[in-house]
């Protein structure tokens, strides 16, 4: 998507830069543009506007899994209600700390939940409860309840599992 948008962009500068060239440098260019170019730029510039608006959602709307963060054995998996609510929950409170490529987490405090080994769900409720393993980089208490209940069930069922 952002490799997309890069090209895009140069596409349009481009298209810039090859109009002042054509024209004789920028003061003939304008000039081109205001009076013999007018009718020429008047339907060519409409149509790569126009091809851009049309491209752009298209490929936002084409790479829509990978907004999901779903990736490998992952990618057709629907979560039910809780694991949605602790994938949501996870996004707001630990993805800024903690790598999980199943929400494209790419955290740089926390570990690497994809690879610290086995993640159990009770693994995970004292790590929230303590603080990570208690030596205070983690806040303790983060997430309590039914939040924490679903962050934990969602971790420990995606953790590892998305390399196919």
């Amino acid at each position: 998507m952002a490799a997309a948008a890069i090209i895009i962009a140069f596409l349009v500068l481009g298209s810039g830069v090859i109009f002042v060239a054509f024209s004789g440098g920028p003061a003939r260019a304008r000039e081109a543009y205001l009076t013999r170019g007018n009718r020429f730029f008047k339907i060519v510039l409409p149509l790569i506007y126009l091809g851009i608006g049309i491209a752009v959602p298209a490929l936002v709307i084409a790479n829509g899994k990978a907004g999901e963060g779903a990736s490998g054995r992952l990618a057709d998996v629907t979560p039910n209600s809780t694991e949605a609510r602790g994938k949501q929950q996870f996004r707001q409170t630990c993805a800024s700390c903690h790598t999980l490529a199943a929400v494209n987490a790419r955290g740089v405090t926390g570990p690497n939940l994809d690879e610290i080994g086995q993640v159990t769900k009770q693994r995970v409720l004292n790590a929230i409860r303590i603080g990570g393993t208690g030596d205070r980089r983690m806040p303790a208490g983060l997430l309590s309840g039914k939040n924490a209940d679903a962050v934990a069930t969602y971790v420990s069922k995606v953790a590892g599992q998305t390399n196919p």
